[in-house]
């Protein structure tokens, strides 16, 4: 079990690091994920990141939602707060779901992954929670509508049995 002295412990470890001296607020590569809270599917790991690479969000199946658009329009914000001035060059932005995902078994509770999407009880069909090649596809599609336009949009599926990460959607600029 991992208690808090073992977290204290853990903390010491990572400042004798040194890793986030210095860091700016802003991910150095301009890289932002939105991935799921599962456990096994950390996107810093999976994908290779080091500390400072990217902004990395992370809800209930990794998707697109309403709140998650409004977190991103913030995010965006803070930026133009803390870098005056039209905005940097490059970057990419990955949503990345994953097999064997949690929000399927929320299918049996429809009214509560309806309020989760912002959607009538109605809609949830659309929303794909089952197949998670569909729902990249369709989130990616959600952010290419959504947000202002500049920043390549790509949907990558993590194989929890496997460990490899499928590319769904290619980046694509918006």
């Amino acid at each position: 079990m991992i208690d808090t002295d073992e977290l204290a412990r853990r903390n010491a470890e990572f400042v004798a690091s040194g890793v986030f001296a210095d860091l700016p607020l802003q991910s150095t590569g301009n890289l932002r994920v939105i991935g799921c809270v599962d456990p096994r599917v950390d996107p810093s790991i999976v994908l290779g990141l080091t500390f400072g690479d990217a902004v990395v969000m992370r809800n209930i199946g990794g998707r697109v939602t309403p709140a998650t658009l409004r977190s991103w329009v913030m995010l965006a914000k803070v930026a133009q707060a803390r870098r005056p001035g039209p905005p940097q060059p490059g970057g990419h932005l990955v949503v990345l779901h994953h097999t064997d995902c949690g929000i399927r078994d929320l299918a049996a509770y429809p009214e509560q992954l309806a309020e989760y999407f912002e959607i009538p009880v109605a809609e949830l069909e659309g929303k794909a929670v089952m197949d998670p090649r569909a729902s990249v596809a369709m989130d990616v599609e959600l952010i290419k509508r959504a947000l202002p336009p500049g920043l390549p949009v790509s949907g990558l599926v993590y194989d929890v049995h496997t460990g490899l990460v499928e590319t769904v959607v290619a980046p694509t600029g918006r």
